[in-house]
């Protein structure tokens, strides 16, 4: 499925008139696959965590946000599909807006996919996501090492929606020195500036 069909439900829920987050225009995927994970102060807290997919980022809400911990089992809810423009996205998004609130970039990088098939025969990164399960090595600033998500609720019935798990997976390299932040103490990794101070200031740089 081509980006622009894939970022439909995006530009549905935007009015880029008001908001600054990116329309989603340019197709620029690079050499390896990039991840984020911003901080959304929104209604509810929360952290967004991005994996590249072709010309897409695969967005997933983390409520609790990534750990390094392997005993840390944290949600993720699927959302939509984002362009690739938004791995850069800093800033405040209007009040009355989908999603407004203030967005901070916490953590970014490229990762490696490591899915497998049962025979060890390596599986595309989308298809095993279909499949509902996959493992990546993030080489991020502040996040390193081997992750798992994993869907446990399909969404399909009973009018619970889709829901995955994010695991970092035991033995999977060194963790890094960072874990989950106090979100409202944690600082950009793109310019330095927590919530508070992005907020004060009234969007992006």
């Amino acid at each position: 499925m081509a980006g622009d069909e894939r970022l439909r439900e995006y530009r549905r829920k935007r009015d880029f008139g008001r908001t600054r987050e990116p329309s989603g225009r340019r197709d620029t995927p690079g050499p390896e696959p990039r991840f984020v994970v911003q901080i959304h102060d929104a209604r509810r807290m929360h952290f967004d965590f991005r994996l590249q997919v072709g010309d897409v980022l695969k967005s997933w809400s983390v409520p609790k946000g990534p750990s390094a911990d392997p005993h840390d089992k944290r949600l993720a809810v699927p959302t939509e599909d984002h362009p690739l423009e938004y791995e850069d996205f800093e800033g405040v998004i209007p009040k009355g807006e989908y999603g407004g609130g203030t967005v901070i970039v916490w953590d970014r990088g490229t990762y490696e996919p490591l899915s497998h098939d049962r025979r060890g025969r390596p599986v595309g990164f989308a298809e095993s996501l279909e499949h509902g399960h996959a493992t990546f090595r993030l080489r991020g600033s502040k996040l390193r090492g081997e992750y798992a998500l994993t869907r446990f609720r399909d969404g399909r019935g009973g009018g619970e929606e889709e829901a995955w798990l994010l695991v970092r997976k035991a033995g999977g390299g060194p963790a890094g020195g960072h874990s989950t932040p106090d979100p409202r103490r944690a600082r950009s990794v793109r310019t330095g500036r927590t919530l508070a101070q992005v907020a004060a200031e009234g969007g992006e740089e």
